[in-house]
């Protein structure tokens, strides 16, 4: 059996883990978001409706696995009607 030490790249059950977080906890439910392993830690990638839902996903994932290094490509689609009218020719 084999130990993960800090400098390990995360393995197939952290990815799991944060992939079920996301999806099962109500403060979060979300299913948008997919996990990619890489060498040195895990990119989360999608797109959610505020930076706020943004922050409290990384902040959760943080809180759960404090020893794994995350980076966030998590974009922010726009969900308010456009301030202004587009006029098409």
């Amino acid at each position: 059996m084999t130990e993960q030490h800090g400098g390990a790249p995360p393995d197939e059950y952290v990815e799991a883990e944060i992939h079920r977080l996301l999806a099962e906890d109500p403060a979060v439910a979300e299913q948008g978001i997919t996990v990619v392993r890489l060498e040195r830690g895990l990119v989360l990638y999608g797109e959610v409706e505020s930076p706020h839902r943004r922050e409290e996903i990384l902040r959760r994932v943080a809180e759960r696995f404090p020893d794994v290094p995350i980076t966030s490509d998590i974009g922010v689609i726009r969900t308010q009607a456009p301030s202004q009218v587009e006029e098409l020719p």
